[in-house]
């Protein structure tokens, strides 16, 4: 029989009460660190919740510094082209709250950021956001209200950054992923040719 935690009350019993350092090391002002963290990512995730409670978590990817630091209190992410789905930016549009986390290739620590988020079509700072001659197509501000970095926990458990546990072939590549499950008018060949070497080159495009 499956026994639901129903009560925040249940869930401290379980879990027990955090940490004083865990619950005192939340800010609201980017540190000098903070700021180099942010130069050093290339990679970071950000999680959006619609009006009805739908969430979506979004991967966002750039050379290193791609999000720019605009005051103590504000990052601006660039958005590229993509699949125009744009799950989070409605959400955004409808609640404006974000959650984010920052990655740096190899390091088990991440940089967590949530904060209140709005859509910008155009800025100044845009041209600083220019990557192989391609401006944003908008960027997403963020007004920070909690900042945080997270422990390896996660990462050592996942030996993430480890090459020898890496196993990309446990599954078809990509062209028949998207064959065999979402079942495109497109054939195999035509999504091979799509995704393959030259794919890499059309990313800003």
């Amino acid at each position: 029989m499956t026994a639901e935690i129903t009560s925040h009350e249940e869930l401290r019993e379980l879990l027990g009460t955090p940490m004083p350092r865990a619950v005192a090391k939340e800010r609201t002002v980017l540190h000098e660190r903070d700021r180099q963290w942010l130069a050093a990512s290339p990679f970071c995730l950000v999680a959006t919740a619609g009006a009805d409670g739908s969430c979506d978590v979004s991967p966002k990817g750039d050379p290193p510094g791609f999000t720019l630091v605009l005051d103590e209190t504000t990052i601006a992410i660039p958005e590229r082209p993509g699949n125009r789905r744009a799950d989070g930016y409605c959400n955004i549009l409808d609640n404006p709250h974000v959650g984010l986390i920052y990655l740096i290739p190899g390091r088990t620590d991440t940089l967590r950021i949530n904060g209140r988020a709005r859509l910008v079509r155009d800025a100044p700072y845009f041209a600083d956001m220019v990557v192989r001659g391609h401006r944003p197509v908008l960027a997403v501000e963020v007004r920070v209200e909690q900042i945080f970095y997270h422990c390896a926990k996660a990462f050592l458990r996942s030996e993430l950054w480890q090459p020898e546990t890496w196993r990309p072939e446990a599954l078809p590549s990509r062209p028949r992923l998207i064959k065999e499950v979402e079942a495109p008018v497109e054939s195999l060949a035509d999504l091979e040719r799509h995704y393959g070497p030259e794919y890499a080159t059309r990313i800003y495009s």
